[in-house]
């Protein structure tokens, strides 16, 4: 049995089609120069204290029995009716963000003219985040999907939570498989049942099947969480080339298209155009980050 040694070559090119997760890990040095935006928000809390979160702010401690100056939106109406005695819910304060990134990995992602794939992209500029956000003390979780795929991981704190989602991101095996194909939208129904209030989210996506359901969703996410949308692309799609016939393939099934056909070149871009303008839209309606990163972009000038 003989066993070949893979070349620099070889190992370079598979890297533009798939990330290994040594890559991800060695982004952890270059990580610690970029700075997660902390947005202070002015929350309910007595005091005017001004928190880098979205609402409350806090977790769950303890119930315990009324006081007199207790603010009567915390009384715990549960245990006041079992025991007959008013109760006031405590809470104690979150002191580490929550950090949600959601990477789509649908496959439209695995595709590139030049650069890397917009997967492997996608991947590289979710390592940089979590290794961002853990220089920051904050807690890192994620959600990574495909097709028909989905998978939520709670945020935690430390190395080994960034490990833990960085390790989701090379190896999709245990991805729980759905009955059929996952829409955007049931995607952004499942974020919003994990991301809790205060957290900050990331969603880098090439964002294909955006709609208004999407747009519903995105706005319901934003007034509990600073929301923040990277679209991840590659340059033939916004522009084909012109004068020629291009064949795409996916080792299934290829594709011919003819720049000469000037309806259908000016039909492509304008459906790339149009998405673009929705996604920078919808951002400044509510107030989303929005980042714009190609195939050929360096990841960590584009989130410098």
């Amino acid at each position: 049995m003989f066993f070949k040694q893979a070349t620099q070559t070889e190992i370079l090119t598979s890297e533009l089609v798939f990330v290994s997760l040594k890559t991800l890990i060695d982004l952890a040095k270059p990580a610690a120069n970029l700075k997660l935006k902390h947005v202070a928000i002015r929350s309910g809390q007595s005091g005017g204290y001004v928190s880098r979160f979205k609402g409350r702010g806090m977790e769950f401690e303890e119930a315990r029995i009324y006081q007199p100056g207790d603010d009567i939106r915390s009384i715990d109406w549960r245990v006041t009716a079992r025991t007959g005695t008013p109760h006031t819910k405590v809470f104690r304060e979150e002191r580490e963000r929550p950090v949600f990134i959601s990477v789509d990995n649908r496959p439209a992602m695995h595709f590139a003219t030049r650069g890397v794939f917009k997967s492997v992209l996608a991947a590289k500029i979710a390592g940089l985040l979590a290794w961002a956000a853990q220089d920051h003390g904050d807690r890192i979780g994620g959600q990574i999907f495909t097709s028909k795929q989905c998978r939520e991981l709670k945020p935690k704190n430390g190395k080994h939570a960034v490990l833990r989602f960085l390790n989701a991101l090379v190896c999709r095996d245990d991805l729980k498989e759905l009955n059929s194909a996952i829409t955007l939208e049931q995607v952004l129904a499942r974020l919003m049942q994990h991301a809790r209030p205060g957290s900050l989210v990331y969603l880098i996506s090439d964002f294909r099947g955006i709609n208004g359901q999407v747009e519903t969703s995105l706005a319901k996410l934003s007034r509990h969480c600073q929301v923040v949308l990277i679209f991840v692309y590659d340059p033939l799609e916004s522009r084909l080339p012109e004068q020629g016939r291009y064949r795409f393939t996916d080792d299934v099934r290829d594709v011919v298209i003819d720049t000469r056909d000037l309806n259908r070149l000016r039909t492509y871009q304008q459906h790339f155009a149009e998405r673009l303008e929705q996604l920078e839209r919808l951002a400044k309606k509510l107030g989303l980050g929005f980042i714009l990163c190609s195939t050929t972009d360096d990841p960590i000038q584009r989130l410098r």
